[in-house]
């Protein structure tokens, strides 16, 4: 089952595109279905082992501390106003239990993306608009001419953010200097100079389907997903042409252009071991590369596959305290394998009944976010894993996470002013992170999340190794 966006198809307006360096050329995925559907095992899990299904109001975490639900028409308060941030009244923000802290609602457009960086979060919606929250707060915001924002990273400290656009197109903002409130866009990968350079040799197009070719430096359709590799500054974009492409971030110039699956690139995670960047496409594999530094360009080339299903692979993470990679399905499973056993498969997550749509992952926490609307929080303690607690509140599907450990200085998110609230050694204190969660809703959620576990009566379903 292909990953697609049931609203917005993979064109571009002729008339938007103008307004860029150069215009692009989409073409259609291959394959076709809703993402969104429940696969016949996912949906009869719960009820053939556990009885009720583990979301909702069905779950049984509904009745914990942990489980935050409130109306929708109370999170939405203020929408006509824009963006606006409605906190829960009364709710434990200062208990260190996992809890819903805020909403922030616009009706311009569905949320798509996300990417936090201490006190700042960036939002990107299929309005075109990246705006920026500072604490909780609409610090900034920035436009570009064309293309619904799919994936947002932040490198080089938070100098420089790099949005992913429907259009195929990658943009480069940097924040001004003198205006820490101002953000202009900077560069546009690939670059016209490179674009146009590029286009005088045949060799350089690539057939992308009957009859059509396009130039092997540009993506043709969707860029969506893009991960950063900090070591050797490299930036990896997926897209639905199948292909992942490199790019070298101090000069921005592609070095490679890998056809790595049979249908749409939807997740690419460049892991910080090895040389390693994982991929995972709508024709329901997750494949291993191993990277090659060939004088100033790179080889990238196939390792091993480590899934083959006929579900669409939405989503891969990798965690960052343990070599540990995640991917999630259409079928609302979560597989997982371990890089200190050789990229072993460890197992599968159960939790949702609809497809996973997103991952993220801090400390020893895993979130896993999905069209049936809900956020499960899982604990990787050993090769088990637990689901600490589901967070419902969400009136559409889940389609971005962003996670922060939480700094001391203060309740509330977007408090960074003493450093991580690490537990002290052997006192069993809990870690705290702060979750940003994006719907199809149109609403960004606010949580702070604990890896403290619930009481065991209330505890969600278990993993244990095999």
């Amino acid at each position: 089952m292909p990953y697609s966006d049931p609203l917005f198809p993979s064109s571009t307006s002729s008339a938007a595109a103008a307004e860029e360096d150069y215009s692009t050329t989409s073409v259609g995925r291959d394959s076709s279905g809703s993402l969104y559907a429940a696969s016949p095992a996912s949906s009869s899990y719960f009820s053939d082992r556990y009885g009720t299904p583990l979301s909702g109001e069905c779950s049984p975490c509904t009745m914990s501390p942990w489980h935050q639900s409130f109306p929708i028409g109370f999170m939405n308060a203020g929408a006509d106003s824009g963006w606006s941030l409605t906190s829960i009244p009364g709710g434990p923000e200062d208990s260190g239990a996992t809890c819903l802290i805020g909403s922030l609602v616009r009706e311009e457009g569905h949320i798509y993306s996300l990417a936090a960086a201490g006190p700042l979060l960036y939002t990107g919606s299929d309005s075109k608009n990246i705006r920026v929250w500072k604490n909780q707060k609409e610090h900034a915001a920035f436009k570009s001419s064309s293309g619904l924002v799919k994936a947002i990273i932040i490198i080089a400290g938070g100098d420089r953010i790099l949005t992913g656009h429907q259009d195929g197109k990658i943009r480069i903002w940097r924040v001004l200097p003198k205006e820490p409130a101002a953000y202009k866009r900077v560069g546009t990968l690939p670059r016209l100079k490179d674009f146009l350079r590029c286009s005088l040799k045949p060799s350089n197009y690539v057939e992308i389907g009957r009859r059509r070719s396009a130039l092997w430096i540009r993506h043709c359709d969707a860029v969506s997903c893009l991960s950063f590799s900090e070591e050797q500054g490299l930036l990896y974009s997926g897209s639905w042409d199948r292909t992942f492409k490199v790019w070298r971030i101090a000069d921005s110039k592609c070095l490679e252009s890998v056809v790595a699956h049979d249908d749409a690139v939807n997740s690419v995670a460049a892991a910080a071991f090895d040389g390693l960047v994982f991929t995972g496409s709508a024709d329901g594999t997750v494949k291993v590369w191993r990277r090659e530094l060939q004088g100033k360009g790179t080889k990238h080339k196939p390792l091993q596959t480590l899934l083959k299903q006929d579900t669409a692979v939405t989503a891969l993470v990798i965690s960052p305290s343990a070599a540990v990679i995640y991917s999630g399905s259409s079928d609302g499973l979560i597989n997982f394998w371990e890089w200190d056993r050789q990229l072993s498969h460890g197992g599968v997550l159960r939790g949702h009944k609809l497809a996973v749509l997103c991952l993220a992952a801090a400390g020893s926490l895993v979130l896993s976010g999905s069209a049936d609307k809900t956020i499960c929080v899982w604990r990787r303690e050993g090769l088990a894993h637990s689901c600490l607690s589901v967070l419902t509140g969400h009136s559409g599907p889940v389609k971005c996470l962003a996670i922060e450990e939480e700094e001391s200085g203060g309740s509330g998110a977007g408090n960074h002013g003493a450093g991580p609230q690490h537990p002290q050694s052997g006192s069993g204190a809990a870690a705290r992170f702060i979750v940003y969660s994006g719907s199809l809703d149109k609403s960004v959620k606010v949580w702070r999340v604990s890896d403290q576990s619930p009481e065991a009566l209330l505890r969600g379903p278990q993993h244990m190794p095999r």
